[in-house]
């Protein structure tokens, strides 16, 4: 499930960021008048446009973002519930989209363009880690009696665990 999840989203994110690149430069797309529009923005920047120029940080930040969520991965799979596999893919899968466009391009790609509230430019890698982190939310303020996925963190990194397997 987490790999063609994870596939699906690339494709969507990759696919969307190249039709952006070819058809919103020349022209937004306006949906909703007065509320959402396609519109292209390469960004250089981190979210909202931050951190202007800080390529190689971003770059090397979100290698080891991946790392530590593969590490994650394969330690606590078997102790993780649906949700929190679906909230990992989601992480993966949205700092990979924009890593890869990152890495070849020297930025991200934003086309979704909220008018109504001005919100800053996105694009489907960015809505995946915003999924993720509502879930995670949801995860850990409504879901009671199992195991979330700050458990599992805290289980990976906590150094009670590896006292106590010291032992």
């Amino acid at each position: 499930m987490e790999l063609v999840l994870t596939i699906l989203i690339l494709v969507l994110d990759q696919g969307t960021k190249i039709w952006a690149s070819r058809v919103l430069i020349q022209r937004p797309l306006v949906l909703i008048p007065g509320a959402l529009e396609l519109t292209y923005l390469e960004n250089r920047g981190a979210a909202w446009g931050l951190m202007q120029g800080w390529r190689i940080v971003f770059l090397v930040a979100t290698v080891l973002f991946l790392g530590v969520l593969i590490w994650f991965y394969a330690k606590k799979r078997k102790e993780m519930t649906t949700l929190t596999r679906v909230i990992l893919t989601l992480l993966f899968s949205g700092a990979l989209g924009n890593l890869i466009d990152r890495v070849f391009l020297g930025y991200v790609r934003d086309m979704i363009y909220v008018s109504l509230i001005h919100f800053p430019v996105f694009n489907v890698a960015d809505s995946a880690i915003t999924i993720a982190a509502g879930l995670l939310i949801i995860e850990t303020f409504f879901i009671k009696g199992r195991v979330t996925t700050f458990d599992l963190m805290e289980a990976c990194f906590s150094r009670k665990e590896k006292k106590a397997a010291d032992e």
